[in-house]
């Protein structure tokens, strides 16, 4: 039985790709040759790996409430689901996983990594997949369940990622009413854009 390993490199910010994508380069290696790999990915979030300033913790309060009750509320969660065909090679070989990635504030994911400000992202990648073997003609086996590893992406990498593609700017989802009726009121007050709608709402609302 063929045995094989995964360990992540690095993830970095895919230059070319027309939406916000990682990469995650992922050495792999194997006690005998190996044909092909069909690999599959969860990439996880471990929240209890890492600290947290004053500012990150209330960012995170959405997700995980007052920072007393982390201990009970801070559980490692889905970020996403990625696959790759390993070609066949002997002994190591690398392959890239793509990551794709939201800037939606409504998905768990986005809100943990815009709450971050310095530090790294604690990622555990869990592999599974299915690895085709050359052994008298072809053998198919499964990987292992047990083939995870843990890595800690900068968070600066996620940052110039969103950098790249939403240059000093995000984006929210808002139903058609509300759209409709902050679309009225940018017109009604003779402002230049949304964004100008949202500030003067928002100056409004402190002024009460």
């Amino acid at each position: 039985m063929t045995e094989v390993s995964f360990a992540v490199i690095d993830v970095a910010p895919e230059p070319y790709a027309v939406t916000p994508m990682l990469t995650a380069r992922v050495a792999v290696t194997a006690s005998s040759p190996v044909h092909a790999i069909a690999l599959r990915a969860q990439i996880r979030i471990d929240p209890l790996r890492r600290s947290y300033s004053d500012a990150e913790g209330a960012g995170l309060h959405d997700l995980f409430g007052p920072r007393e009750r982390w201990a009970n509320t801070q559980r490692t969660f889905l970020w996403q689901h990625t696959t790759a065909m390993v070609p066949g090679f002997t002994a190591e070989t690398d392959v890239a996983l793509p990551l794709e990635c939201t800037y939606d504030f409504e998905v768990t994911a986005s809100k943990y990594l815009h709450a971050l400000r310095e530090g790294a992202v604690p990622l555990q990648f869990l592999f599974s997949g299915t690895i085709f073997v050359k052994d008298n003609g072809f053998a198919v086996q499964q990987v292992p369940w047990d083939r995870d590893t843990n890595y800690d992406m900068p968070v600066a990498v996620w940052r110039d990622l969103v950098d790249q593609h939403y240059p000093h700017a995000g984006w929210v989802r808002l139903s058609h009413d509300n759209v409709t009726a902050l679309a009225e009121y940018k017109s009604a007050h003779g402002l230049l854009s949304l964004d100008e709608a949202v500030e003067k709402l928002l100056a409004n609302g402190d002024s009460q």
